[in-house]
């Protein structure tokens, strides 16, 4: 794929070297966080949009708006239209030889209304919902998603999340950086998508036909070491908003997931 030519590092996520569809960890330009130029920044810069439905009388479940934004990123990476010839396939390209950046915005009554008629999917969580959109121009939001509100998200769980299930794959989030809700979604977001462009076709159509089930989840501190010493897909951020450029936010660990 077109993006794979970046894989190593979009928007601050870096994974260990290997190889993707015959190109070596050797091919990648460096990352953004040395002092070598990188040549993603001299591309045109898109951007992932992403709509949570935040009712002020009936809020999402924190963990529950984090999971849904993971499948979202995910359901629309695996769209028959983002592939090939399909509609949306060249901003997906587009994006993904730049930075894989993700903005979440939310909306209610009316502005989710008008955010739902725009062309993208909603992915249902179990009490969460979440529109993804094809990627579009850094400055090219359409008016009915660049008027809607971008910071400050909270959420809160009503009781802390269960332990994931065996098997599931999970996102696990670094506890030592704080995080908004709405940058922890993309950060979620950019973990996925990380495992997703490691796995072969038939673990991702398996993922898929299941509907894409994940956990997201805190590490504590030992887990977390563990897991950044296992050559898992690290969410290293960018740093424009939130986090110090640099910061590691996330990793997928998709080990679980059938060969």
């Amino acid at each position: 794929m077109r993006g794979a030519k970046g894989f190593r590092d979009f928007g601050g996520a870096r994974r260990a070297p290997g190889r993707l569809g015959g190109v070596t960890s050797s091919d990648f330009p460096p990352p953004p966080f040395t002092e070598a130029h990188s040549p993603r920044d001299e591309a045109p810069q898109f951007v992932l949009p992403l709509v949570l439905h935040l009712e002020k009388t009936a809020p999402p479940a924190r963990t529950d708006a984090l999971e849904t934004a993971a499948r979202a990123v995910l359901a629309l990476l695996s769209d028959p239209r983002s592939a090939g010839e399909g509609p949306w396939a060249g901003a997906v390209r587009d994006w993904q030889d730049a930075r894989i950046r993700k903005v979440v915005r939310r909306a209610r009554g009316s502005e989710w209304r008008r955010a739902e008629a725009l062309e993208g999917l909603t992915l249902h969580g179990g009490s969460a919902e979440v529109r993804v959109y094809p990627p579009i121009p850094l400055d090219g939001w359409p008016k009915d998603l660049a008027k809607l509100q971008v910071s400050g998200t909270e959420l809160s769980d009503p009781e802390p999340p269960a332990a994931p299930a065996p098997g599931v794959p999970v996102v696990w989030l670094n506890p030592g950086v704080e995080m908004s809700a709405g940058k922890t979604m993309a950060q979620a977001g950019h973990a996925v998508q990380l495992a997703w462009w490691e796995l072969d076709d038939k673990r991702r159509t398996a993922w898929a036909e299941t509907g894409f089930p994940l956990a997201v989840r805190t590490a504590d501190e030992e887990r977390w070491h563990s897991l950044v010493a296992a050559g898992l897909p690290v969410v290293h951020d960018a740093g424009f908003t939130e986090v110090v450029p640099g910061s590691a936010t996330a990793v997928a660990d998709l080990r679980g997931l059938g060969g």
